[in-house]
């Protein structure tokens, strides 16, 4: 059976779609489980895009050890310059450049001859050569451009120096069987094609890029691209946890494997989620709450008596346990840590010593406590930053007969301050006095609640996204107390922005 090799650009094409904008220290998070989950390459980031990216792929670089490190360009020699030296300290460097080859993205964005195209692919290819062994070359739009042209350009980029040839369907315009014959067809008219891989970067416009993968691997593709839980420009790109799972399922039908720990797969896609404040629909594939969920009887009897009546996969494949172990205010650190174990966390004993903490604080709350809310525990520590806002305490009124009011005190570089505030409901009163306090020209842009356990003492997890300036920055807070979940999801999203701040300073 072929390898296939899993490039993830959760953190470059995925970032770039709306709501999902990460900071440093949340990249870097999500590269570490990246690496744990044994993808192939990430593609940390777009280094000329500014000086936060070029420092974010820098980091990420010096970080990741087992996989290679990937910095995006485009065809031009500063943009190549700019990657280099972002992925230069990577044990494994490699520059990714692109260029459009469709149409009507030479005309209209380019504006350039299809000879002024192959012209640079050619330069630029030869230039980044130079800097690293390791080239991957991208035809944007490909799905769309003049095979014979596309050929020529590739392979222009092979006898350049071009390590990975990649197609992209950029736009989803592509069908399943075009996707095949397309790939197909390259692969038989390349020479020197048996030295690079072949590689397909599918988007999820009219909801194929899954299939247009997959049908790009039967073809002869060696290395597929994604994001996890399918983020990305518009409708998305291709979910790499559906590519991966596919691949391992029907084994028998694509003939082919990836090194991907999928048990890592459930873990990897909850602290996206947890990060960027978007949750998957309870449908999803693979990672949707309800994609191991059995309810209608006969399901249940069926799963019962023989699990593959109803279940083509193990839900313990993704990392996902079932629940045999009850957690309460009774359990030791021991059963604590087995179950953080089970469901793919590692860590050292001081870690653990903190979670115990908060897992005790919330066992006297809750009755029993369930894996999400584990998994919101552990992922509390997103939100702990140094030098941030810290809620010390708060006092709020509420009635349908009397004003809300909202007292807060809160805590930053070692100093407290209390500021009272009225508003409209608790929430509005809080933020409110949330605002004297920092004194920051802060909106609201959009705020939203969910419990993320079972129960009437159910754990409540707030998303905020707040407006400062031009940028929108993501806030998340988890309580059993919603007004406490609030002011932890509203200054999380505060103390982003400080961050932000000081790294402009």
């Amino acid at each position: 059976m072929k390898q296939i090799k899993i490039f993830d650009t959760t953190l470059r094409d995925g970032e770039q779609s709306p709501g999902c904008s990460m900071n440093l220290p949340e990249k870097l998070k999500m590269a570490e489980q990246l690496e744990r989950l044994k993808v192939d390459i990430i593609e940390a980031g777009f280094p000329t895009a500014s000086k936060g990216d070029f420092e974010a792929v820098r980091a990420i670089a010096e970080t990741v050890k087992n996989c290679t490190v990937a910095g995006l360009a485009r065809a031009s020699f500063k943009d190549i310059d700019d990657a280099y030296d972002a992925v230069k300290v990577a044990a494994h460097p490699r520059i990714h450049l692109f260029i459009a080859t469709s149409p009507v993205h030479m005309k209209y964005k380019l504006n350039m001859s299809p000879q002024e195209v192959l012209q640079k692919t050619i330069e630029t290819v030869a230039y980044a050569k130079r800097y690293c062994d390791d080239i991957e070359f991208s035809a944007e739009d490909a799905s769309r451009s003049n095979v014979e042209f596309l050929i020529k350009v590739f392979q222009a980029a092979v006898d350049n120096g071009a390590t990975v040839l990649n197609i992209p369907d950029t736009v989803g315009y592509g069908t399943p069987g075009e996707m095949f014959q397309l790939v197909k067809t390259i692969k038989e008219n390349l020479t020197g094609i048996e030295n690079v891989d072949l590689s397909v970067h599918c988007h999820n416009d009219l909801g194929m890029a899954v299939a247009n993968t997959l049908a790009a691997v039967q073809a002869g593709a060696t290395q597929v691209e994604g994001a996890m839980n399918g983020i990305g420009e518009r409708a998305g790109n291709v979910a790499l946890e559906e590519v991966i799972m596919a691949i391992k399922t029907r084994k028998d039908f694509y003939d082919c494997y990836c090194n991907v720990d999928t048990k890592q797969i459930y873990r990897t896609s909850k602290l996206l989620s947890s990060i960027i404040g978007v949750n998957v629909t309870p449908s999803k594939a693979i990672v949707g709450v309800n994609a191991f969920a059995h309810e209608a009887g006969i399901h249940q009897h069926g799963v019962l008596s023989e699990k593959s009546t109803y279940e083509i996969m193990s839900p313990q494949d993704i990392g996902l346990p079932e629940n045999k172990m009850v957690l309460g205010k009774h359990s030791g650190k021991h059963a604590l840590e087995q179950r953080l174990k089970d469901l793919g966390f590692q860590m050292t004993q001081e870690e653990l010593v903190e979670v115990f903490e908060k897992f005790k604080a919330l066992a006297d709350k809750k009755k029993t406590i369930t894996d999400d809310d584990l998994i919101a525990l552990v992922g509390m520590d997103l939100n702990d930053m140094p030098d941030g806002y810290e809620c010390v305490r708060f006092v709020v009124n509420s009635g349908s007969t009397i004003p809300a009011t909202s007292t807060v005190r809160l805590k930053h570089s070692g100093e407290e301050i209390e500021e009272a505030a009225m508003g409209d409901g608790p929430i509005d009163a809080t933020y409110k006095a949330i605002n004297k306090i920092i004194k920051m020209d802060i909106e609201l842009a959009d705020y939203s609640i969910r419990s993320i356990s079972d129960g009437h003492d159910a754990l409540g997890e707030v998303i905020v996204k707040i407006k400062y300036k031009e940028g929108i920055y993501t806030g998340r807070g988890v309580s059993t107390d919603i007004i406490e979940s609030s002011i932890k999801a509203y200054l999380n999203g505060i103390n982003k922005v400080q961050i932000l701040i000081k790294q402009e300073q």
